[in-house]
C-alpha cells in the first residue's frame, strides 16, 4: 500500500479490552507479547479482574517480556503471601492485603495519572448493582476492587461504596473504551469447561465459581451483541480453574494459535482501516475455533 510521504497515513487508535477469568488471564501476557512483536502499543486499555492487573502493568510501561518474567518469578511462597486467608471473616476467604502489597511493590505506577497509556478499570457497586469505572486516582485500590470475586476476596470500600469484582457487571470491558478507539481488540479468557466422562457432583467452591463463570459468559454475549469489538479472541483454556496460577506456563503457551490469529486479524484490520479511509470497509473478526476466520459485518462469513 503506497502513501505519499507528504501526507503519511494516520495510525488507527487501537484499544485493548482484557477480560476477567482468574488464572486464565495469565494468557493475556502472550497477547501483549504479540503486540510488542508487531511494534504496536494500544492507545487505551480496559481491564476487569485479572485483566485489570495485566492492564495496569502494561499501561505502566512494562513489555510482554517483562510481564512474563514477573509471572515466572512468583513462587509458592509469594503466592501464599498474596492469598492471606481469613477463615473467620464473614465477607470473604481472602483479605486481599497481600495482593495490595505485591502490587505496591511491583507496579510501575501507583496512580492512573502516572500511566503511559490511559487505563479503565471496572468494578461493581454491590449495593447499587451497577458498574463503576475507574480512570483516575489511586490505582491499587481500583485493582483490588476489580478482583474482589464474591465469597473469595473481601469487598472493598471506596468513598462509601462497597465494591466487588467487575465481572459481575462487565467481564469483558469493551463498552468502556469503544468510543475512544478505531480498532478494538477484546480478549475473552472465560475459558471452556469440558465435563469428565464420569460426571461427579462439584465441590461447593467449584460450583460457585463455575456458576459465576456462566453468568459472566452470558453477560459478555449480551454486551457483545450491543457493542461488538473489531477483533474478538477467545482461547479454549480447557478446564483451567480460576486459582490455577501454578499452571502459568501451560496457560501462556496454550494460546499460541490464538496469538497467530490476533496478529493476522490485526494486520488486516489496520489495512481495512486505511481502506475505509479511502472508501472501503472495516471487517469484524471473531476468534472462537480453529482456524481463524473473519466475520463480516452482520455475522455472515
Amino acid at each position: 500500500m503506497n502513501f505519499s510521504l507528504k501526507h503519511p497515513p494516520k495510525a488507527p487508535r487501537i484499544g485493548l479490552a482484557l477480560g476477567g477469568g482468574g488464572a486464565r488471564g495469565l494468557c493475556h501476557i502472550a497477547f501483549v507479547q504479540a503486540l510488542d512483536e508487531m511494534g504496536i502499543r494500544p492507545s487505551i486499555i480496559s481491564g476487569t479482574s485479572i485483566g485489570s492487573i495485566i492492564g495496569a502493568f502494561y499501561a505502566g510501561g512494562m513489555s510482554g517480556a517483562d510481564l512474563l518474567a514477573l509471572a515466572k518469578s512468583v513462587g509458592l511462597i509469594e503466592m501464599g503471601k498474596m492469598l492471606d486467608w481469613s477463615i473467620l471473616s464473614p465477607s470473604g476467604l481472602v483479605k486481599g492485603h497481600g495482593v495490595e502489597e505485591y502490587l505496591n511493590k511491583h507496579l510501575p505506577a501507583c496512580h492512573f495519572e502516572d500511566l503511559r497509556v490511559p487505563l479503565r478499570i471496572v468494578a461493581t457497586d454491590y449495593w447499587h448493582r451497577e458498574e463503576v469505572v475507574f480512570s483516575a486516582g489511586p490505582l491499587i485500590s481500583a485493582i483490588r476492587a476489580s478482583i474482589s470475586i464474591p465469597g473469595l476476596f473481601e469487598p472493598v470500600k471506596i468513598d462509601g461504596h462497597v465494591l466487588v469484582d467487575g465481572g459481575a457487571v462487565n467481564p469483558l470491558p469493551i463498552s468502556v473504551i469503544r468510543p475512544d478507539c478505531d480498532i478494538l481488540i477484546a480478549i475473552d479468557v472465560s475459558g471452556t469447561n469440558v465435563p469428565p466422562a464420569k460426571k461427579k457432583v462439584p465441590s461447593m467452591f467449584d460450583s460457585v465459581m463455575a456458576t459465576f463463570q456462566l453468568m459472566e459468559t452470558s453477560i459478555t454475549h449480551h454486551q457483545m451483541a450491543i457493542t461488538p469489538p473489531d477483533i474478538y479472541i477467545k482461547p479454549r483454556l480447557e478446564n483451567v480453574n480460576i486459582l490455577d496460577f501454578h499452571r502459568d506456563e501451560f496457560i501462556i503457551n496454550s494460546v499460541d494459535e490464538d496469538v497467530l490469529c490476533l496478529k493476522q486479524a490485526l494486520r488486516e484490520a489496520i489495512e481495512d482501516f486505511h481502506e475505509k479511509k479511502r472508501g472501503g470497509f472495516l471487517r469484524k473478526w471473531k476468534r472462537q475455533a480453529h482456524p481463524c476466520e473473519p466475520v463480516i459485518e452482520g455475522g455472515k462469513r
